[in-house]
């Protein structure tokens, strides 16, 4: 009986990840469409998206804060995904745009920490077992390329107009999911002692961590702030950015299915190098192109920089901060690689785009990628000579 409540607790988890990340492929490559179809300029839906990475820096501490502090993941995920619910549906009803930044600001402050807060219900969920980070989040690049697919050739057919209905739909389906979930977090644990949680995300290396993720952020959050605009530039449909989300997100498959199993063997920093290297090139190649087959094409590179990124940066931090402090290290994260980096893509590449033209984004994206491939070498060094130093003092 236990087997079997296990099992389905896991697979409540994996139809969560699934549906919340279909969420997410709606909110990532067609939201810019709708509010565009309503009639709103490219710098008005920029400042529709700069919410988000602006409020995300204190929702994400806000709600992580409240998750470890009352030790709940389930109770913290069901409020935010109704606030979700409620803010999404006047979001879709109202035609003034300060109105509308409002509710979008609101709706981006229940959003925004749900993937630090579901990342940290699977650490805590595989934490202690066999089981791997890997095999759980690959259900959300499964969702996300079923919903980019699916959704970008209904939305071909009938119409940007049937966004509202789409997004509600999965947001009402991710919620019901999260109150039927059992919460990670045990309740019985004693309040963990912020105090502790202070020196580590303080300390030198960790803060240099944190300022390289930052750098390789800003790159690959122009890629999904702008994606959908750029391709419309060049002359693609929504059937078009569909397709390209939809290979981003299949190509991450093989890659979570290989590092669920074999990934504890690579070493942290080395493999994120490799993965900056590969967003360099894979930017590059953007900067370059004027069909928008080929973006297609390119974004298939997402399997080799943003799958492995991902889980070997949240490995480096699952191994750093105890799980206690879970949900308070992945906002931390989440606040960096979201927030504060979200804040400056969107500034620095809606200047780009506007000023210097869509090819300008993405050679900006390839050259902080290759900074942060040196920033992570560079710490590998450092790191592995105050360990060398450390055995010698022994």
């Amino acid at each position: 009986m236990s087997k079997l409540k296990l099992a389905s607790s896991d697979t409540l988890l994996r139809g969560f990840t699934f549906s919340y990340y279909t969420t997410m492929s709606i909110i990532v490559s067609y939201f810019p469409l709708f509010f565009q179809s309503k009639g709103y300029s490219t710098i008005q839906i920029g400042l529709l998206y700069s919410v988000g990475p602006m409020i995300g820096i204190v929702s994400n501490l806000f709600w992580g804060f409240m998750s470890d502090k009352y030790r709940t993941i389930k109770k913290i995920l069901v409020i935010v995904f109704f606030g979700q619910l409620v803010m999404a549906s006047l979001a879709f009803h109202t035609n003034i745009f300060w109105l509308l930044m409002v509710v979008m600001t609101l709706f981006s402050f229940f959003q925004q920490p749900v993937s630090s807060l579901n990342d940290s219900q699977t650490l805590l969920t595989v934490s202690g077992t066999r089981k791997s980070y890997a095999s759980f989040r690959v259900w959300g690049s499964i969702g996300f390329a079923v919903g980019a697919l699916v959704f970008g050739q209904f939305l071909k057919h009938y119409g940007a107009g049937y966004t509202p209905l789409i997004s509600l739909t999965t947001i009402t389906i991710s919620l019901v999911l999260a109150i039927l979930m059992k919460d990670a977090r045990n309740s019985a644990y004693k309040k963990p002692d912020f105090a502790g949680l202070v020196p580590i995300i303080t300390s030198k290396s960790f803060l240099a961590f944190l300022l390289i993720i930052f750098t390789a952020a800003i790159s690959t959050r122009m890629n999904d702030g702008f994606l959908a605009l750029f391709l419309q530039r060049l002359g693609g449909d929504q059937s078009i950015v569909g397709a390209a989300w939809m290979a981003s997100a299949v190509s991450e498959i093989p890659v979570f299915i290989y590092l669920s199993k074999h990934g504890h063997k690579y070493k942290e920093l080395p493999l994120l190098a490799v993965c900056c290297g590969v967003y360099a090139l894979r930017f590059l190649l953007m900067s370059f192109v004027d069909n928008p087959l080929w973006v297609i094409a390119i974004q298939t590179m997402h399997s080799l920089s943003f799958g492995i990124f991902l889980f070997t940066a949240i490995r480096y931090i699952q191994r750093i901060v105890p799980d206690q402090f879970r949900s308070s290290g992945q906002a931390v994260f989440a606040v960096t690689w979201s927030g504060l980096a979200g804040l400056i893509s969107g500034t620095l590449g809606g200047w780009l785009f506007n000023s210097v033209g869509p090819h300008a984004v993405y050679a900006t994206g390839s050259a902080l990628a290759a900074v942060a491939m040196i920033g992570f070498l560079l710490l590998h060094g450092t790191q592995k000579e105050t360990m060398v130093s450390e055995d010698g003092g022994r």
